[in-house]
This record gives structure tokens, C-alpha cells and sequence, in this order.
């Protein structure tokens, strides 16, 4: 079977999308298709222009200059080719090839949930409202969808105006090499780096600046269990570097000694990190599956995430919950903390028993398994026409 595979364009700096593209096209070429992928390339975005211009010259590469591209080589395209679209996001350019095979992956509906005004804590400008119309309008003409979670899905079926004639949830595919590792040398190594003690272990949490991400939220609960309780073990926030808001949170917090914002960290450091810690805190507002969930399963580590979907649905019976929180609930922190507590306390036989069971749980997001659904798709669209 021969897959075109239409991915964002390396341009927008994105990390997740490329990975999630590039694990598509290897593990369709390492099962015999002739795989391609088409992107749009960097001219205009590329041209000497003021900073404040780059995202509309993206736009053009995007929106204007490729799609003419695509048309031109869809006219000597087999017409048997599936064309893939690794994010629902490119839904511009679905009408392109809405009458030919075609699978659109789901991963998240947050930027058109907020959009729509569903989501308070991130609204969205009246050019993104008109954006997120405009990619709405182009997924609409898309007929098979494969979403990353069951959450994913409903939010498609929501949007969607027709019923798709292909709807499947795919859980990712976890990448097989989080697994559990030494734990006194995973600290050994994480504490050298930076310069810390930690053969107490620690509190991690692994995020980027999105504002789903409640990265705030964390040093909150921190700060609650550290004055509720006499333990005084550091956190350890890994990810991009800080924002403005996140930053001014640190810099106020009278633990901030103990708070240690780390970025730029190959991925044997994440691993590391994963391993070492005592506890994984995730306290996402949203999330489209929720890797980072996973990952600390699979490193051997109690995971404390967000009682909500798509969440609930990674981290199974595995994980302890937290409410989600509220603008207006000021206990959030203290009640989230209790948690903490709680799961800090575990005795060593109750802390083996929710590793093993976390470990167990990971076992759903099969990387090989993942793969071979999606391909199983694949091949039932193509032979659909």
C-alpha cells in the first residue's frame, strides 16, 4: 500500500507532532508500504522579514503555496494512495483529497473547545476563533478518523456535522524504553547534575508551558503539603523553560530553595528522572491522552493525576486522583496536598503493589500494538473504495 503522509512543517518548532508523524511513517515502511510525506517548506516564512510577520508568512507556506503544490502532484498520484494526516489540525487541507482515501488523526480538541468558549481559563482571540473555524471547516469534509483517546473521540463527534464513516480509538504507543531503572543511581545521577542531595528522593512533574498543563497548579500543591507537613523533599519540575507566570510563582514561593525548574534535558535525563522519583504529580486541567501518565508507570512510580478524561483513561485503576482545579475553590491545593501526603506515606509493600500495577497498566499502550491497529485501519479504508 503506498501513504502520503501530511504532517505540520518543521517551521513551527513543534516536538510532539514530528514524533508522532515520524513513529507513523517508520512503523508503516517497517511493515512493507511505500511511505511518503508532504509538508510545506519555509519560503516566505524564510524571507528577511520582521518577527511580528513570521507567523502570517507561515500562514502562506501553509495555506497558499502548498496546497497548490499538493494539487499538482495529486494529478500523477495513484489513485489507490491512502493519504494520512497526522493531525486534525491540518484540516485545511483535507478538502484537497476528501474524495480520495483518506484517515485523519485526532489527538486533542482543547484549541477548538476553546474556541467555542467551553474552556475559561484560555480564551481565544477573535483571529484564533476564526482560525479554529477555518481548520473545523476543513476536518468536516473528512470521512474516517482515528482519535488518541475515547475522550478525543467524543469531542470529534461533537464537532462533527456528519456521522464519519470510520470513528476508532487508537491509545499511543508508548515508546519501549521507559521502563524501570536503579533507583539510588537514577537519583545519584539527577542529584550530581544539579547539584542536590537527593538519595531522599523527590517530587517530579514533567510538563510544557501550555496553559492545560496547571504547571502553577504544581508549585501550589507544593507549597500546601510543605506547610502542612514537616517532610521537605524537593520538586522537580522538567520541561520548557519557564514562563512569565510560572517564573513569578517561583521566585514567590518561600519553598523556592527546594523547587528546581529544569529544561533542555536529553532523554537518558527524563528517564532518569522518571525512575528516581517518589511520586509523579499531574495535576492537568486537560489533556488529549496524557503521555508524561505513562511514562512514570512505566518507570516504576506512583503516578497522582487529574480525575477526569482522558486522564482516568490512561491511568486506569493505576493512578490516585485529584479534583480538577478551580478558579474558585481555594482549598484545591490543600486537598491535593493531602494526596500527596498520602501517597508519600505509602508503606514499601503498598508502594511495590501500585508499581506493579502501574506497570501492568502500561502494558495497554503497546507501541507494536498501536502500530498494527492503525495499519489494520489503513487497509480497511483502502479497501473501502
Amino acid at each position: 500500500m503506498r501513504i502520503v503522509f501530511f504532517t505540520h512543517p518543521s517551521f513551527l518548532g513543534s516536538q510532539s507532532m514530528p514524533r508522532f508523524a515520524k513513529m507513523l511513517a517508520d512503523g508503516m515502511r517497517e511493515r512493507g508500504h511505500q511511505v511518503e510525506v508532504w509538508s510545506p517548506e519555509a519560503k516566505i516564512y524564510n524571507l528577511p522579514i520582521a518577527k511580528s510577520l513570521k507567523k502570517w508568512a507561515g500562514y502562506i507556506d501553509q495555506f497558499v503555496l502548498f496546497p497548490t503544490l499538493v494539487k499538482k502532484k495529486l494529478k500523477v498520484e495513484d489513485k489507490s494512495t491512502l493519504f494520512v494526516f497526522t493531525d486534525h489540525a491540518l484540516g485545511p487541507w483535507v478538502p484537497l483529497v476528501s474524495n480520495r482515501d483518506h484517515v485523519i488523526h485526532c489527538h486533542d480538541f482543547l484549541a477548538q473547545r476553546s474556541a467555542n468558549n467551553e474552556i475559561t481559563e484560555n480564551r481565544t482571540s477573535n483571529s484564533g476563533e476564526k482560525y479554529q473555524a477555518y481548520i473545523r471547516q476543513g476536518y468536516q469534509k473528512g470521512k474516517n478518523f482515528i482519535s488518541v483517546s475515547k475522550k478525543t473521540k467524543e469531542d470529534l463527534q461533537r464537532f462533527m456535522k456528519t456521522t464519519p464513516l470510520i470513528s476508532e480509538v487508537v491509545y499511543n504507543g508508548l515508546n519501549p524504553a521507559f521502563k524501570q531503572l536503579e533507583v539510588d543511581e537514577c537519583r545519584s545521577a539527577i542529584g550530581k547534575a544539579i547539584g542536590v542531595d537527593l538519595s531522599k528522593g523527590y517530587i517530579l512533574h514533567v510538563g510544557g508551558n501550555q496553559w492545560y498543563k496547571n504547571r502553577v497548579g504544581v508549585i501550589e500543591v507544593y507549597e500546601a503539603w510543605r506547610k502542612a507537613n514537616s517532610g521537605n523533599i524537593p520538586l522537580i519540575m522538567l520541561g520548557a523553560v519557564p514562563n512569565a507566570r510560572l517564573n513569578e510563582k517561583y521566585c514567590s514561593s518561600p519553598y523556592k530553595g527546594d523547587i528546581y525548574m529544569l529544561s533542555g534535558k536529553d532523554d537518558l535525563f527524563v528517564h532518569q528522572a522518571y525512575s528516581g522519583a517518589q511520586v509523579f504529580l499531574f495535576p492537568s486541567l486537560a489533556e488529549g491522552f496524557g503521555w508524561p501518565i505513562a511514562e512514570a508507570m512505566a518507570c516504576g512510580v506512583p503516578v497522582i493525576t487529574t480525575g477526569e478524561a482522558p486522564m482516568t483513561e490512561v491511568g486506569g485503576d493505576a493512578a490516585y486522583y485529584i479534583a480538577r482545579k478551580q478558579d474558585d475553590d481555594e482549598k484545591w491545593a490543600e486537598n491535593a496536598a493531602q494526596m500527596l501526603q498520602t501517597v508519600l506515606s505509602l508503606s514499601t509493600v503498598e508502594r511495590e503493589q501500585r508499581i506493579v500495577v502501574g506497570i501492568e497498566n502500561c502494558k495497554r499502550f503497546n507501541l507494536t500494538n498501536a502500530l498494527n491497529q492503525i495499519e489494520n485501519i489503513y487497509k480497511q479504508v483502502a479497501q473501502l473504495a
